[in-house]
C-alpha cells in the first residue's frame, strides 16, 4: 500500500505476522514503559500509536492497530493511518454541514424555478457550496501531506515493535 495513493485520505493496510495476537499486544504493552518516542496505549485488541504531545501539530497523523489472531501462531494486523479522532469528527461535520445545505439550497432554488421565480442567488450559494467542499477535500489532502512524514515514523516504530524486517521486503504499511 502506498502513501502516494491519490484519493485515501486515512490509508489502511493489511499484514499477516507470523505471531500469536497475545504475543504481539503484550510486545506493545512492554513497549510503552520502555521508550518515550511515541504514545502507544492498548484497548482489547486493539493498538493506538500517537506523537507525543509537545511534538504534535493540527495534522499529526495516529495509528490504530487491530491485531485478530488466526492460528496459534499467526496473527492478522490490521493498520489504518488517520488525524486525531477531533480533527477527523470537525471535518466529517463540515462536510456533511456542507452537503446539507447543498440539499436544502437545491430545494430552495427548485421551489423557485417551479414557481417561475428568480432562482440566481441560490444557484450561486450552491457553486459557493461546491466550492467549500473543494476546499475542504484539499485541505485535508494537505494534511495528508503535511503528516507523511510522521506517518512514516510511526510505521517504522510499528516494524522495530514487532520486528517486521521480513515482512517489509514483501509488504508495508507504507
Amino acid at each position: 500500500m502506498s502513501l502516494e495513493n491519490e484519493i485515501l485520505l486515512r490509508p489502511r493496510f493489511k499484514l499477516e505476522i507470523e505471531q500469536n495476537n497475545e504475543k504481539a499486544l503484550k510486545t506493545f504493552e512492554e513497549t510503552k514503559e520502555n521508550q518515550k518516542k511515541f504514545v502507544v496505549s492498548r484497548v482489547d485488541n486493539h493498538v493506538f500509536i500517537r506523537i507525543p504531545k509537545n511534538k504534535q501539530h493540527f495534522w499529526s497523523p495516529q495509528l490504530h492497530l487491530e491485531i485478530e489472531e488466526i492460528d496459534d501462531n499467526k496473527s492478522e494486523l490490521k493498520g489504518l493511518f488517520g488525524p486525531k479522532p477531533s480533527v477527523w469528527t470537525m471535518f466529517m461535520f463540515f462536510h456533511f454541514s456542507v452537503i446539507v445545505l447543498f440539499v436544502v439550497v437545491g430545494a430552495w432554488a427548485y421551489s423557485n424555478w417551479s414557481l417561475q421565480l428568480d432562482y440566481g442567488l441560490q444557484l450561486m450559494i450552491m457553486a459557493g457550496l461546491v466550492g467549500i467542499w473543494i476546499f475542504l477535500y484539499f485541505a485535508g489532502r494537505m494534511g495528508k501531506e503535511k503528516g507523511k512524514d510522521e506517518m512514516k515514523l510511526l510505521c517504522g516504530f510499528l516494524e522495530d515493535t514487532l520486528d517486521l524486517r521480513e515482512v517489509k521486503e514483501r509488504e508495508s504499511c507504507v
